[in-house]
């Protein structure tokens, strides 16, 4: 078992919940059934009969049925009140939704494009809100998809494909920050990620990548420390002992190279405490 490691910041009071996807939104049959396990966990975090807010701004295509699956999903597995978010451009600072932030219990945001995410709410006062509830109140954050590989820095925003095996062929910036230092990526092993994750990796080995499968998810409590829930697995790239990698000549289209990094596969009730080598700053 890994030892927690020594911190002189803020332990956020919420839990984040990152899903790899894909995740089972069929009805449930009677209540011990266990078909959605991952969404169930989420509104488990959020308390007795909570209220949830649903942010579909990732999506640019059936905004309105994405909300109705999750608003459906989340009212059958007993939630309260479940509220909708949608934003196409940059919002300004409004009370009505700041107050609906501070009443929700959980706020989850569904998949899409991660950059229009962080395009959309970066440095607003709206993300600063959920941050601070997240840290101090025990506001619980959630997301699916690109919703959850929002929720990290470095986030990767585009490289697949035979992009990802070039050296510097994919495309990072930053993310929420919910997680600093480490990078998540979904629909892992659906997809074949393993390789640009590794293309992160290389080029800032102090950052982990946490790569989750579909209808897979980590819960995350007390800032660092993980238990994966559902029916795949997780990958994790840890880079602190690589070396060899040629990711700087990018200008020769080379194919990656990195060497030694460790990597752990691990499935449904597994634990893990995610490394935190920098303080973050202010």
């Amino acid at each position: 078992m890994e030892t927690e490691p020594k911190r002189s910041f803020e332990i956020p009071n919420g839990k984040l919940i990152l899903i790899g996807g894909a995740e089972n939104k069929s009805p449930v049959k009677k209540r011990s059934d266990t078909n959605k396990k991952v969404l169930a966990a989420f509104v488990e975090l959020c308390g007795k009969s909570p209220s949830i807010e649903v942010i579909t701004t990732a999506s640019n295509e059936d905004v309105d049925e994405t909300y109705r699956v999750y608003k459906a999903c989340f009212e059958e597995l007993g939630a309260k009140n479940v509220g909708h978010i949608h934003h196409d451009n940059r919002p300004p600072a409004e009370a009505d939704l700041n107050e609906r932030i501070t009443k929700a219990n959980g706020v989850f945001f569904s998949g899409g494009d991660q950059l229009k995410l962080t395009a959309v709410y970066g440095g607003t006062e709206l993300l600063s809100l959920m941050k601070e509830r997240y840290v101090y109140k025990g506001l619980v954050v959630g997301g699916t998809s690109a919703g959850a590989m929002a929720m990290s820095t470095p986030m990767i925003f585009d490289g697949s494909g035979t992009d990802e095996i070039v050296a510097a062929g994919v495309k990072v910036t930053t993310g929420f920050e919910f997680l600093r230092d480490v990078c998540v990526d979904t629909h892992f092993v659906h997809r074949g990620r393993f390789v640009r994750m590794a293309q992160v990796i290389a080029t800032n080995p102090s950052s982990s990548g946490i790569g989750i499968e579909e209808d897979t998810a980590i819960v995350i409590t007390a800032g660092i420390k993980a238990r994966v829930i559902g029916s795949g697995v997780v990958i994790i790239l840890d880079g602190a002992t690589s070396h060899g990698t040629n990711i700087t000549s990018f200008d020769d289209d080379k194919k990656i190279t990195i060497r030694d990094l460790k990597v752990s596969i691990l499935s449904m009730g597994e634990e893990f405490t995610i490394p935190c080598r920098n303080l973050p700053h202010l």
